[in-house]
């Protein structure tokens, strides 16, 4: 009885009996309306009634005809009601079935997708709004998806990366128990640096996990980025300077004051130029440029260095995302610069982007912060 077929079908049913009830009601007081009232009743005369019978028995064969069409009228009409009303039933359960048919399914993707099936859809069919619906449920179970691809990707990706260091560690402090390593201090700064590995992995995990979830604490101030990149840029100069890479920043125009948070965007430019370096070989160059564009400030970040293939690009700023699967740790980070770069630039308002022509032909990263 909660079923809404059920329920339409019981809908069309009573509008079906209110019909026949009304045609029914309407006959009864036409054939009462047109038959003749008791001659006995209205006070006439011996004489008076036996001349209106007289008259009556005396009736042309148009009005016998009349008089019969009256008589079979509500006849016909009771058939046809009947007749008309079953159709009418049977087709308003075939309707409500074919209206329900639509919600069934997407009922079974419910179900589905609540047992952690998530890899069920629902047909795409019937009516405009229940295509709608369908293709909403079907967004929505691909989102979940994805989302639960991610959770998996980011959960193998957590224990792989705190495996190695870990697995350093136990190894070296075994062998030192052993007496297999002299407990000197060049092992000691190794496994210190292993452990301070783990603590920017930490770290970056748990700045990623707050921006995400709009819960990353900004200390905005008034801040001269043009000065705070060149301050940033010259940190690297050294670097810059052993791997034969010319590092040069670019100040286009007045640079205007923006509400920023400074150790942020600090870390930005720094995982940025830290990317740039690592992917640049001796000879090239970086050039950073900073100019504001209509109501936004905007740093361009290019190099010459090893390029982007066309498939990595809309994976950059993905957690633990490396373009070079072979690329060691120590080489290649551990792939979450760029994700922090993007959490950092969209907690401020802004946005981030990277270009590239291909493997060998350099990249850009450009970020934009609103003033």
């Amino acid at each position: 009885m909660n079923r809404l077929w059920v329920r339409l079908s019981l809908a069309f049913v009573a509008v079906v009996l209110a019909v026949i009830l009304i045609v029914g009601a309407t006959i009864r007081l036409t054939a009462a309306k047109d038959s003749r009232p008791d001659l006995q009743t209205l006070g006439l005369t011996q004489e008076e009634i036996e001349a209106i019978e007289l008259l009556e028995g005396s009736e042309t064969l148009e009005r016998v005809s009349l008089r019969a069409s009256r008589e079979i009228f509500p006849v016909a009409v009771t058939v046809v009601t009947i007749i008309t009303g079953t159709a009418a039933i049977i087709a308003g359960v075939w309707m409500s079935r074919r209206l329900t048919k639509p919600l069934d399914s997407l009922q079974d993707a419910a179900r589905a997708i609540g047992d952690n099936d998530l890899s069920f859809r629902v047909d795409i069919s019937g009516t405009e709004e229940m295509v709608e619906v369908g293709t909403a449920f079907n967004q929505m179970a691909d989102q979940l998806q994805q989302s639960e691809t991610l959770r998996r990707n980011l959960l193998a990706d957590v224990a792989h990366e705190l495996r190695h260091p870990v697995h350093i560690l136990q190894g070296n402090l075994q062998a030192i128990l052993d007496d297999v390593y002299p407990l000197e201090k060049a092992e000691i700064a190794r496994l210190f640096d292993q452990t301070r590995h783990l603590s920017v992995l930490v770290n970056d995990l748990h700045l990623l996990t707050q921006a995400e979830a709009r819960q990353l604490p900004l200390h905005k101030q008034a801040v001269d980025m043009g000065a705070l990149v060149k301050e940033t840029a010259v940190t690297f100069r050294s670097s810059a300077a052993e791997n034969k890479v010319k590092l040069q920043v670019e100040l286009l125009g007045a640079m205007p004051t923006v509400h920023v948070d400074a150790d942020r965007m600090r870390q930005i430019v720094n995982n940025l130029l830290t990317n740039g370096l690592r992917h640049t070989p001796a000879d090239g160059q970086i050039l950073v440029s900073v100019e504001q564009i209509d109501a936004t400030l905007q740093i361009c970040i290019k190099d010459s260095g090893s390029g982007i293939a066309a498939a990595d690009l809309p994976h950059l700023f993905d957690r633990f995302y490396r373009t070079d699967s072979a690329r060691s740790r120590d080489q290649g980070g551990a792939g979450l610069g760029l994700a922090i770069v993007r959490v950092i630039v969209e907690a401020h308002g802004g946005g981030v982007t990277a270009v590239s022509d291909g493997i060998g032909q350099g990249s850009t990263f450009t970020l934009w912060l609103p003033i």
